[in-house]
């Protein structure tokens, strides 16, 4: 588990902020390997304050804020949230930024990441070595969505500090590989942190994931059915009462293949017949939120992953890490009790 931070990358070796290796400072800080990962429209400062108190990493998109100068405003209340004002080390939290072209807020949502000093910042959709080095200037940490061997090169040599797996299942824009094949075929060659994204719920899921190889667990559709996210109704709802049966994925709404609903798709007048590959790729009109806080591609049509089978609540934030953690420990230590 205690695996080197940095992948061999002499441009970041200058870097005296943050640790040459073993799992990064906040690490100690967490009661569970875990991330609840940045759903957009969903998570906002509610969500991570919780995710981030009860013991765990919480994270959001940038672009869930309309505005940059909203996403610092978020960014402020978060900071003074988890600050526990005793002198001890803040709990840790993360934020998303898209790293593509067609994304007009990227420069100035990473100069609001640097100048708050946010411990993780989660990179989509493109790995840039200035995007890395401008986190690394404070000492935070850089992980980055990869759903393939060719972009996890491409990340690991643009010096990230960790690689998300987003394996098949995952909800969002998903993979298309076994965690099994994806985890080890990136620990060949990457000797930095591995987060396994893709059909997490429980507990025993996050116990499996360090089991085979993976640092942290990546957990997102189960955290849209929590109390503190800004889901509507209709959505956890539709969560609870789906399988992995009723899982699409299609490229239709983005230009990504991503993991959605069924019935949001169907609602949306989008049916099986219509669901035809497309090429462009426009996160600057379809994924941006509008003047009210919504994106119109996303906002009636629900993403999640094939985990939806085993989520059929919605508890709080901290009964549901208390959970995880419960039914984590009673995974490792019934493997551990086999050994004997």
């Amino acid at each position: 588990m205690n695996q080197p931070t940095t992948n061999g990358h002499s441009h970041n070796d200058h870097n005296n902020n943050r640790p040459a290796k073993g799992k990064p400072a906040f690490a100690s800080q967490l009661k569970l390997p875990l991330i609840a990962a940045p759903l957009f429209l969903v998570s906002g400062p509610e969500l991570v304050i919780a995710s981030s108190k009860a013991g765990i990493v919480g994270t959001f998109p940038a672009l869930n804020q309309r505005t940059t100068e909203g996403f610092a405003e978020w960014l402020v209340q978060i900071k003074a949230a988890l600050d526990p004002g005793n002198g001890e080390q803040p709990a840790p939290y993360g934020v998303n930024l898209i790293v593509h072209a067609t994304n007009p807020r990227l420069e100035a949502d990473l100069a609001v990441c640097v100048e708050h000093k946010v411990p993780l910042v989660i990179t989509s959709l493109g790995a840039v070595s200035d995007v890395v080095d401008a986190v690394h200037s404070y000492g935070g940490q850089v992980f980055h969505d990869v759903i393939n061997l060719r972009h996890a090169r491409k990340a690991a040599a643009a010096g990230v500090d960790g690689l998300i797996a987003v394996s098949a299942g995952a909800g969002g824009h998903a993979g298309y590989i076994s965690p099994f094949a994806l985890v080890n075929e990136i620990r060949q060659f990457f000797s930095g942190q591995v987060i396994l994204s893709g059909c997490l719920s429980t507990g025993r899921d996050l116990a499996a994931a360090v089991t085979m190889g993976a640092d942290f667990g990546y957990m997102g559709t189960r955290f849209i059915n929590t109390q503190e996210s800004r889901a509507a109704e209709g959505y956890r709802q539709m969560i609870n009462e789906s399988s992995a049966a009723d899982i699409v994925y299609t490229d239709k709404v983005s230009g990504v293949n991503a993991n959605f609903l069924r019935d949001s798709l169907a609602k949306a007048g989008m049916d099986d017949a219509t669901l035809h590959d497309r090429s462009d790729i426009d996160f600057g009109s379809e994924l941006m939120p509008d003047e009210n806080g919504e994106a119109s591609a996303w906002k009636d049509i629900w993403s999640a992953g094939q985990g939806v089978g085993s989520i059929d609540s919605v508890p709080t934030v901290e009964a549901l890490v208390t959970q995880l953690e419960a039914d984590y420990r009673a995974a490792i230590l019934e493997q551990a009790a086999t050994l004997s």
